[in-house]
């Protein structure tokens, strides 16, 4: 029990750290566009993407718990989510859907959850990116454009970065239930 928190806790940190990586290069990039000053750039690559990975960290956690409270109905059904989570239970008993709701234990995302956490995703970088860019330049057209263009480049490669991780997590997964099952 206590390997698997420190397990879950290590792909959080990774995924925390790869995604403040990403951002790190993808702002002083955008911000050099616009700014032609490599001094700015790195100020604003560097301050603002501090902000923007905390703020991703409390973005990806609360939307965690909505995808997981989507799925989640009665006592018996968040004991049985807690232990797919955990991998304790059956692989085949994960993908089992019940007859009275319908759902699976498999995490299931959709376009539609997909859309909206980037959507999300998209307005927060907005708002960060605004205001660590004013408060760096103190000029509101810099600050705006900088405002529109990183978060716009960011959210296509928050996407992706979501999408790699998706699919890591999904392989582990089948790894752990090909073990499981030998």
């Amino acid at each position: 029990m206590v390997r698997l928190l420190i397990s879950t806790a290590r792909r959080l940190a990774l995924k925390i750290a790869s995604y403040g990586v990403m951002h790190l290069v993808v702002a002083i990039l955008v911000a050099f566009a616009i700014t032609r000053d490599w001094r700015m750039a790195l100020a604003v690559g560097v301050v603002e993407p501090f902000f923007q990975t905390i703020a991703y960290s409390i973005h990806d956690r609360v939307w965690h718990r909505i995808e997981r409270r989507g799925m989640l109905s009665g006592v018996e059904e968040a004991a049985e989510a807690v232990t797919a989570r955990l991998q304790i239970m059956a692989p085949e008993e994960q993908t089992r859907a019940h007859g009275h709701h319908g759902h699976s234990h498999a995490l299931p995302r959709s376009f539609r959850q997909i859309a909206a956490k980037s959507v999300t995703y998209g307005v927060m970088h907005f708002v960060v990116a605004v205001t660590v860019a004013f408060a760096l330049t103190q000029n509101w057209r810099t600050a705006l454009a900088i405002g529109i263009i990183e978060p716009l480049v960011q959210t296509v490669f928050f996407t992706v970065h979501d999408r790699v991780w998706t699919r890591i997590e999904a392989r582990k997964a089948k790894r752990a239930a090909e073990l499981a099952s030998a």
